[in-house]
């Protein structure tokens, strides 16, 4: 049995940028909203953080900024995933040294791979590290998905922790429980489907709704968590609309430009990534209203 990372909720915390250049002081105030909110876990560099477009440096910055930041208040996993498996292992082995509780690695997108080239690719990183790893599976972006023979062949990695599964796939949630039991950790990579893959074992989220509604995702999770799945669900249907919301455009777009209307900080995304559509903008302020999200006067 491997011990997973973290329980409960996990945010896959947004990248403030101010002029280009990442807004380390409001990142830090985002960390502390996290924090005080009763977060879990902070996921530095996610897809969700925009490290895609993030120079190395950057992305080593923003690591051991929010490391040093949170200072060991909750978990942190480091986003440390790349097409390329020599870029992957030295950000994970950077982040290591910063000291992230975790490491997480999204599969190989664009050049993708074979399903060897996936135990490959991982076990390579797994057998040059001290620090536990989530697989990320994201086939809606990377256009490669895990099997769970494949996961399977991963979990015997002491390395390797879990995954966050967001295929939106339950049958090969299911079919990965039956084989891996508790050697590898299942965590929701979709917000609209926590209760359901923590129904099925699963260890919590990491979330993108999280930037908004932290205590919302607290609540869920735990109660989850405590074998009251009918509270669970409650909240995750109370939310649905909320979920729905922030994914009508790419992420992270709609949540930035929620978190614009909510005085958290400024909707700038990196190009390629732009502005929200007027008429996006409008159903997401609309949304917000109705949950009493925006500030008041």
């Amino acid at each position: 049995m491997k011990t997973p990372i973290f329980t409960g909720a996990c945010v896959a915390i947004v990248t403030p940028f101010q002029d280009g250049n990442i807004d380390f002081d409001k990142l830090g105030e985002l960390i502390e909203m996290q924090i005080a909110a009763g977060t879990d876990a902070i996921c530095i560099c996610g897809t969700t953080g925009e490290s895609s477009t993030m120079t190395v440096e950057e992305h080593e910055d923003a690591i051991r900024y929010c490391i040093e930041k949170v200072n060991h208040r909750c978990k942190v996993v480091a986003g440390t995933g790349s097409n390329c498996t020599r870029t992957a292992l030295e950000l994970s082995l950077f982040a290591e040294k910063c000291g992230a509780d975790g490491l997480l690695l999204v599969t190989p997108y664009y050049n993708k791979t074979t399903q060897a080239g996936l135990v490959k690719h991982y076990t390579y990183i797994a057998d040059r590290v001290n620090t536990p790893m989530i697989l990320y599976n994201v086939p809606s972006r990377t256009g490669i998905s895990f099997t769970a023979d494949t996961y399977y062949q991963l979990s015997k990695h002491p390395m390797i922790n879990g995954i966050k599964e967001a295929s939106g796939n339950f049958s090969l949630v299911v079919h990965t429980r039956a084989l891996c039991g508790d050697e590898m950790n299942i965590w929701s990579g979709n917000d609209d489907q926590v209760v359901p893959i923590m129904s099925m074992g699963g260890k919590g989220v990491i979330s993108v709704l999280s930037n908004i509604q932290p205590e919302t995702m607290v609540k869920m999770t735990h109660a989850c968590l405590e074998g009251d799945f009918a509270e669970g669900a409650r909240i995750q249907a109370e939310c649905y609309d909320l979920c729905e919301a922030i994914f009508t455009e790419v992420n992270p777009i709609p949540v930035k430009a929620a978190m614009e209307m909510m005085g958290l900080c400024n909707a700038e995304a990196r190009m390629p990534l732009c502005e929200i559509s007027a008429g996006n903008k409008e159903k997401l302020r609309a949304v917000l209203a109705k949950k009493g999200l925006l500030p008041q006067g």
